[in-house]
């Protein structure tokens, strides 16, 4: 499993972790608007998925802007942004934010995505932060799991990743 650490102190991943060349597993969380969504929603796109612990965060809050800029740029490309906040607030912090080229979604009820991706911090019931780009036929070919929670992934590494994917 990926070595992960929350402000210094190692954390326990929950889950399988996900290697570049596996075939992205199947999840369900829930939109904005509380309905069921799952990765078969998108197919045929290539998907950035940005899982983080919480919108209501400095670099969480950051992370996501800078996806909905570079969402904007990019053509055949859904990117996904999945945390453990409930929906109502992700509602709430998009519209303070104008986030309106990337999906936020919510993984709190059954936290599946969170083990299918080896990203569920166990002591925190909080996804960590981690990126995976998924090609249209749903194979995973970039994934960084950062090292420290409290850290941003590499953007120029996940966006180049975005525009290798077919």
């Amino acid at each position: 499993m990926a070595k992960v650490t929350f402000q210094q102190d190692p954390v326990t991943l929950l889950g399988q972790e996900i290697k570049e060349g596996d075939q992205a597993p199947n999840f369900t969380v829930l939109s904005n608007d509380l309905k069921e969504v799952n990765l078969n929603d998108y197919k045929g796109k290539v998907k950035l998925i940005s899982t983080v612990p919480s919108l209501d965060t400095g670099v969480c809050s950051e992370e996501t802007k800078r996806f909905n800029e570079e969402a904007s740029k990019l053509e055949n490309v859904q990117i996904l942004t999945i945390s453990m906040d409930l929906p109502f607030a992700q509602t709430r912090w998009c519209a303070a934010n104008g986030i309106k080229n990337l999906d936020t979604l919510s993984d709190h009820r059954d936290a599946e995505l969170g083990e299918k991706y080896g990203v569920l911090i166990k002591e925190l019931r909080l996804l960590t932060r981690a990126i995976f780009v998924v090609d249209s036929n749903d194979k995973v070919t970039y994934i960084e799991y950062v090292d420290e929670v409290t850290n941003h992934p590499d953007y120029e590494k996940a966006i180049n990743a975005v525009k290798q994917a077919k």
